[in-house]
């Protein structure tokens, strides 16, 4: 054995004992003999896959059909596994990913397709379902991602899920199972039997309708518990499901499967644990449930350390931060998004300087250590006077207690109000930021992402099936940004914009 030889070898034997110490850590796995198996695979590491809510979900349902989810991540290191060739495995089974019928894959948002692609070829299974036979695994994916603009996706999946998949995963993987030595049999019976089932093959470009699951399906809860991610040890629970607010920017926002479903109060704490010492509230719109602030004094009171996915600005009171606090809270996170009034009103965010300001007091008035306000930077219409606002707010907020702002380049999504709208440029986002910084240095800790990948994010969520496989171009080319341009910028200029036709 040569040296290279037995280099791979020991990553692979370091790989394996990684995911080993991984599941020792876990509390709440679900082990299974069942014949039928599905490789859960996410497409980005295990800290940020342990953190998604709908991936759990999604693995506790298949255990509770009677089938077996063994779950597997994207690799932190993927050049290292690449070099190493070895075969992506899963945690639960330490199977290789291609021995399994059915692959499904949570994609929360259109970046995660380069981890797609990487998955699927550190699998050793073709990225493209084009190419793929009926000896390789069939690729049902679904997620986040579906609520607005999956077609870039389409190249590499069999089948999409559209919407909330907490039913439809079951009837989709009874036909897959009935049909695993016929990939088209499992595709023509799939666009019969679920509805909501995207069939790239067979449909091309027209999508079906997002699914909703029935309400007495709701809350979405956690299942295992693991020190090893952001996420240290929470236990997640939907307090909500959807928005009831009229976001110009937001896929969730109140037209998306009905509006907000309320969880009861009862509900929630029916599902947590007692020996949940951390809970995570989840929802697009946690601090719009009307009990949210009586279910974190609850949390609090009982010793529970507690974290919530958003909070509105307009909804903190005296009550609610005290509960917060209570709860371990340190930072009080939110967000304003609009860089000014004008902005703000434009895109149907209904936050005000008032509820800012209120907000940074509540924080200091509780003994918390600073104030994270997220905004976006580029909306359509932003001028430089705009920046000069926050310049001058947040200052104003810095007074009252340290800030830290969270700036992010806007990008249009589908099926929103602002679908269609051009992504501002990256230099006037890079001088609007490099405007923002000089405005408030010293006094305000101003923290953004990429302007450069806001632009990939953009293409790819206006984009089509021909944006997908650009991805893999990019991919293959060694997925530095300027290989995602060289990629897109090789597409045809003139190629018509499709709208995203429905199935009827």
């Amino acid at each position: 054995m040569d040296a290279l030889q037995s280099s791979a070898l020991s990553f692979i034997d370091d790989m394996r004992a990684l995911a080993s110490t991984r599941l020792s850590q876990e509390v709440g796995t679900l082990r299974s003999e069942a014949h039928e198996r599905v490789a859960l695979l996410y497409p980005s590491p295990y800290a940020t896959g342990m953190s998604s809510l709908g991936y759990q979900t999604i693995y506790r349902e298949i255990h509770g059909s009677g089938r077996g989810a063994d779950r597997a991540f994207l690799p932190e290191d993927v050049p290292a596994w690449r070099a190493s060739r070895a075969p992506l495995f899963t945690y639960e089974g330490e199977r290789p990913v291609s021995d399994y019928a059915v692959v499904a894959v949570s994609v929360a948002y259109e970046l995660e397709l380069a981890g797609l692609i990487d998955s699927l070829e550190l699998a050793g299974i073709p990225p493209l379902a084009e190419e793929r036979t009926n000896r390789h695994p069939f690729v049902l994916v679904g997620g986040p991602l579906t609520f607005s603009n999956p077609l870039p996706l389409a190249p590499f999946a069999d089948a999409i899920l559209m919407g909330e998949a907490d039913q439809t995963i079951h009837t989709a993987l009874d036909v897959l199972f009935a049909s695993t030595n016929d990939r088209h049999a499992a595709l023509v019976a799939l666009a019969r039997e679920v509805p909501s089932a995207f069939i790239p093959a067979l449909h091309g470009d027209r999508m079906p309708p997002v699914a909703q699951c029935a309400d007495e399906l709701l809350p979405a809860y956690g299942q295992i518990t693991t020190p090893n991610t952001e996420l240290r040890e929470m236990f997640l629970v939907e307090t909500s499901r959807g928005c009831s607010r009229g976001c110009h920017y937001c896929v969730m926002r109140r037209s998306t499967n009905g509006g907000m479903r309320i969880v009861p109060f009862e509900t929630i704490f029916a599902r947590i644990p007692s020996t949940a010492k951390r809970v995570g509230l989840v929802g697009a719109a946690v601090s719009d449930h009307p009990r949210i602030a009586e279910i974190v004094e609850r949390l609090a009171d009982e010793g529970r350390g507690v974290g919530l996915s958003s909070l509105r600005p307009d909804r903190l009171n005296d009550r609610f931060v005290a509960a917060l606090r209570k709860g371990g809270y340190r930072t009080l996170t939110t967000a304003g998004d609009g860089a000014s009034e004008r902005m703000r009103e434009s895109i149907q965010r209904k936050t005000r300087e008032r509820h800012l300001v209120r907000a940074a007091e509540l924080a200091r008035a509780h003994g918390m250590e600073r104030m994270k306000l997220y905004m976006m930077c580029g909306l359509p219409g932003e001028e430089d006077a705009d920046i000069d606002e926050l310049v001058r707010f947040s200052t104003e907020l810095s007074k009252i207690i340290p800030l830290a702002l969270g700036i992010g380049p806007f990008v249009a999504k589908r099926n929103t109000p602002l679908d269609g709208q051009p992504f501002a440029g990256i230099n006037v986002v890079e001088h609007r930021l490099e405007r923002l910084r000089r405005g408030v240095r010293g006094r305000v800790d101003v923290r953004a992402t990429s302007a450069r990948w806001g632009w990939v994010e953009h293409v790819l969520a206006q984009g089509g099936q021909a944006e997908g496989r650009a991805v893999l171009a990019a991919v293959h080319a060694g997925g530095k940004f300027a290989d995602w341009k060289r990629a897109f910028n090789a597409l045809p200029t003139e190629r018509p914009r499709r709208a995203l036709a429905i199935i009827e």
